[in-house]
């Protein structure tokens, strides 16, 4: 009935099957953004957000998202992210945080959706560590930028 990988023949949604796949080294990068008031951004850089110290907070939960990608997305394969990196950068310009997320692993499906989980849980979590005093942030601007690996090979954001 229909050609989309999630649809089986009679038209219901379905988890792709995997298993004839064989695992290969997969890579995935994801960045988002999120824009806030200067005086919440020197909050943010200068460690004095009574809730603590947001971006260490925000990297672990951006580590955790990632992790269990697949019980919140409900067609992702689990799969064994054999690792996660999260760069947060203050940016004066924005004002804000930039957050890019690099995740890994060998399997027979890619972590690009692990990626892009770990950049919203992250950006997530910085706007709940600073609302108190900045209702008004933006989150935004979350993209993959770059996958490596698997049937459809390289590709990069141009």
């Amino acid at each position: 009935m229909s050609e989309f990988s999630h649809v089986d023949p009679s038209g219901q949604a379905r988890m792709v099957d995997i298993s004839a796949k064989p695992p290969t080294a997969r890579m995935a990068r994801a960045r988002g953004a999120i824009r806030m008031r200067p005086e919440t951004f020197a909050l943010v850089r200068d460690n004095q957000i009574a809730k603590g110290d947001v971006l260490t907070v925000a990297k672990i939960a951006g580590i955790m998202g990632a992790k269990r990608t697949a019980e919140l997305v409900p067609l992702c394969h689990p799969i064994a992210v054999s690792d996660i990196q999260l760069a947060l950068s203050l940016d004066e310009s924005l004002p804000g945080v930039w957050v890019e997320a690099t995740a890994k692993t060998t399997g027979s499906t890619g972590v690009e959706m692990e990626a892009i989980m770990a950049v919203s849980v992250s950006l997530v979590t910085i706007y709940d560590m600073a609302k108190g005093v900045d209702k008004g942030m933006e989150l935004g601007q979350i993209s993959l930028i770059e996958k490596r690996g698997g049937k459809s090979g390289d590709w990069v954001r141009t």
